[in-house]
């Protein structure tokens, strides 16, 4: 993520933007709560438009 936002914006980021594919949970609470990075990874992927090289 850090690439993609930038080291500055990427926690502001993870912990502000509920994402729909994380059951309107942030980054930040998804793996607060367990949930697989590949997941989380996946929803970010989603959320961004990032080009399929990031999948």
């Amino acid at each position: 993520m850090t690439a993609v936002l930038g080291a500055n914006y990427v926690r502001v980021w993870a912990e502000q933007v509920a994402l729909p594919e994380l059951g309107s949970r942030t980054v930040a609470e998804a793996l607060a709560a367990g949930t697989e990075c590949k997941l989380i990874w996946r929803a970010v992927v989603v959320a961004l438009e990032l080009d399929s090289k990031y999948r």
